[in-house]
């Protein structure tokens, strides 16, 4: 009698899907009466963006789970941070009391995300496309990648700011801060670091699950 068959790797579209499903849920929570209706566009218009880009591109090339869930976390940051606008968010309050700061930090677990979530896409993409092959190079490519995303984000806040005048105030979110631009570049590049230093190992493996599907 042949061995039995190791048991396949169950179907992750069921969490996808689920995944999706609460980001919808969220996404209309944060918008229904948000403080400031034109800062809830300018700050989920990520989410809106990129949701249906998955969707649509979901059967034939989906992304890894860890991916998923690093996405969502993102999306649920932005929504949040929309909803409120990012120097209201009660949770920042809270932090800033605690660790006594003179300002509400939450948009700086923004911008942490803003590295942290597009480094994980630019390693998945480079990995698959076998643009590199892993290692110190594709961790080094992936953090530039997400550092570009984050200047090219300051540039439009600008834009912004020029365009809208003082309706873009909530937006930009600076709290008086002279160095805020600054200081959100080097959060993404701590986000960036800390995905390839903590998430490589992990992603590759669900890499390879992804190759033999």
């Amino acid at each position: 009698m042949s061995a039995p068959s190791p048991p396949q790797n169950s179907d992750p579209a069921p969490m996808h899907w689920a995944l999706l499903a609460a980001t919808l849920i969220a996404l209309a929570a944060s918008g229904w009466r948000p403080y400031d209706r034109l800062t809830w566009v300018l700050e989920v218009l990520p989410v809106l963006i990129a949701a249906p880009l998955l969707v649509a591109t979901y059967r034939r090339y989906p992304l890894t789970t860890l991916l998923y869930l690093l996405i969502f976390a993102q999306a649920l940051v932005l929504m949040l941070g929309g909803a409120y606008t990012y120097a209201r968010v009660p949770a920042g309050f809270w932090v800033q009391e605690l660790l006594h700061l003179s300002r509400n930090p939450y948009d700086k677990l923004g911008h942490f995300m803003q590295g942290l979530v597009p480094a994980m896409v630019a390693r998945e993409i480079l990995l698959r496309g076998a643009y590199v092959r892993a290692g110190k190079m594709t961790a080094f490519l992936c953090i530039c990648v997400a550092l570009a995303i984050s200047a090219l984000y300051e540039l439009i806040e600008w834009w912004s700011a020029l365009a809208l005048g003082q309706g873009a105030d909530e937006f930009l979110g600076t709290q008086g801060d002279p160095w805020d631009t600054q200081s959100d570049m080097l959060l993404a590049l701590i986000g960036a670091t800390v995905a390839m230093l903590t998430l490589t190992r992990l992603h590759d493996r669900q890499l390879a699950t992804v190759a033999r599907r």
